[in-house]
Parts: C-alpha cells; structure tokens; sequence
C-alpha cells in the first residue's frame, strides 16, 4: 500500500498545559517537536487556553463576554507556533495552517489543502494545523454546518482537532495517526486500567468497522468539559483506519517513537492488526 505522508499527530489542550504552573507545558512540547521532521504534519489544539493564560498573566484578569474564545486564541496562536518553531529542529521550516470546516466539506478546497501540505511534505516543512477559531463564529458555523447538510450524506465539522487530524489523514494518506490524549487509549471499564484496549482490527474494512462500533459501547465521559471524549474519538478515526491508516491512540507523556514501536501501552485500530 502506497502513503502519501508517514504520520498524522495530534496533541490537545489538556496535554500541553502544565495545571500547576498555569503554563504551557515547555518539556513536552520540545520532547513532541525534537521529533517533528518532513513527512509528518502535527495537529495542535492549545492556542485558546495558551492565550487565556497568556492574558491572564499579563493583565490579571480574565476577559468576559462571547468573544473571549476569538480573542484568546489570536493571541494563543503566536505563542504556539513559537513555542514549536523554538524547539523543532532548525533545518526543517516550519509552517501554520489554519483550518475551517469548509476546508473538508468543498472539494476544491480540499484539494488546495492537500497540494499545500504535499508541498511541505517535499519541501523540508513542517505543517503545524489547527482550526481557526480566531476568525470562527460558532453562530454562523452552525448555520453554514445545517445548509450543507441539506445536500450530503455526511457533514465534518472539524471543531474537534481528533476529526481535523483524522480528515488530514484520510486527505494525504497517512501510513500512521497518532491522537496523543491524557490517557493510555481505549478503556472497556474507564475507572480500571487493567482493561486497556491494545488492538482493535479486522480482516478488512467493514469487520473492522464493526469492531470499533463494538468499542464505542464502552466509551463515557470526557477528560474535561466540552471535549467529545473517547467515544468521538472512535468516531473520528474510522474513515482513515478503514483506508488502511493504522491509528494510536496513546497518552501525551510517551514519545512518537515508543509509540509507533510499541513500547508503550495504547490502542492501535488498523486493519490486519494483531
């Protein structure tokens, strides 16, 4: 099977913010970038509660009103792209790419998408992709969300990065997706790590489907408030497991490499595993 890119990642908010400190989380995001290089394109939520914090720190306060979530995250994106341009290695360029959902439900957009980050791929860069919630209106999301679901089966929202990482994905053809979280994978009891889920498979796309339905059955609850949790999550990656991406689904404080070798326990969700 041919792939157009080697690795999708994904990190959330929840793990790239140190909660003692208040502060983003500097050993983990150099740890994430020293592995960067071409040919993998890294999602990154953050920019948001890292320009909350930033405000906060700055000015004592907190901002009020249905703009805060805009203007946190103008201000958050700065210190995200810096913070990984700081510590990503220095012969590799590094890119921003802000998404919206129109970007995965218009075909041409589409397309332009992926003719940029194939780019990257070819010229030594690293895509840094997250939704552009600095120009986003939930409102008008919404009522755009509702029009294009009048004339297709199926609508991506990408709100949630874990489904902007599993489009990307499905979009370059990515021989791995990685979807870092706060814990080791899929639980079939949340409260008992003893019941960690190592491999969802199938012999081909539609039993592995199946079994990812199956899964979902055990999937409650969300890290934090807000967040779709690791039901969504399934959701999220079937499209690309059943392409024959293989997916990880993995804690935050391992490495890509460990968990791309197997040395750390996750869930891995492929077709053929074992």
């Amino acid at each position: 099977m041919t792939f157009d890119y080697e690795l999708v990642g994904k990190i959330g908010s929840m793990a790239l913010i140190d909660r003692e400190d208040g502060i983003i989380d500097y050993t983990r995001v150099a740890r994430i970038s020293r592995e960067l290089r071409p040919g993998y394109i890294w999602v990154s939520s953050g920019a948001t509660e890292i320009g909350r914090l930033d405000y906060l720190q700055r000015t004592g306060k907190e901002l009020t009103g249905e703009h805060a979530k805009t203007d946190y995250a103008a201000q958050g994106q700065a210190i995200l792209m810096q913070t990984y341009r700081q510590f990503v290695d220095p012969a590799y360029s590094v890119r921003q790419v802000l998404v919206e959902h129109h970007h995965f439900n218009d075909e041409q957009k589409s397309e332009h998408l992926k003719g940029l980050l194939l780019r990257c791929r070819a010229q030594n860069a690293i895509p840094i992709v997250n939704y552009n919630d600095a120009v986003s209106s939930e409102e008008n999301r919404r009522m755009e969300i509702l029009a294009l679901s009048h004339g297709k089966k199926r609508v991506f929202e990408c709100v949630d990065n874990d489904e902007t990482a599993s489009r990307i994905a499905c979009l370059v053809h990515a021989r791995s997706l990685v979807i870092f979280t706060s814990v080791s994978g899929i639980y079939l009891n949340a409260d008992d790590p003893s019941t960690l889920v190592k491999c969802i498979s199938g012999k081909d796309a539609n039993e592995l489907l199946d079994n990812i339905e199956e899964h979902k059955k055990y999937c409650v609850g969300a890290s934090r408030a807000g967040a779709n949790g690791a039901r969504a999550k399934l959701e999220y990656v079937k499209d690309a497991a059943a392409q024959g991406t293989t997916v990880y689904i993995a804690s935050a404080k391992y490495t890509i490499a460990a968990v791309l070798s197997g040395d750390v326990p996750c869930t891995r969700i492929g077709i053929g595993l074992r």
